[in-house]
């Protein structure tokens, strides 16, 4: 299971910066490792609460979907 500050955090960065690429989320999360938050991404991304589109070989960029208003909501996220 992801740890959900893991999960908050991710997604407070994204959503402070729509189309934000992961690389940035990395940047913004220092105590976490690349694993951590490709994980936490992984997850959010299947549940379907953030898209990943790729902007070019190698870099994506992160929006939160529509239906996802409150980027504190990270613990329900986490759970599924």
């Amino acid at each position: 299971m992801i740890h959900c500050e893991t999960v908050d955090r991710v997604l407070a960065v994204i959503a402070h910066s729509p189309g934000t690429t992961l690389d940035n989320v990395v940047r913004h999360s220092p105590d976490l490792t690349w694993n951590q938050v490709f994980l936490a991404i992984d997850r959010l991304s299947r549940n379907g609460e953030m898209q990943m589109i790729a902007k070019s070989p190698g870099v994506y960029t992160l929006r939160l979907s529509g239906h996802v208003r409150d980027p504190n909501m990270a613990s329900e996220l986490a759970g599924r």
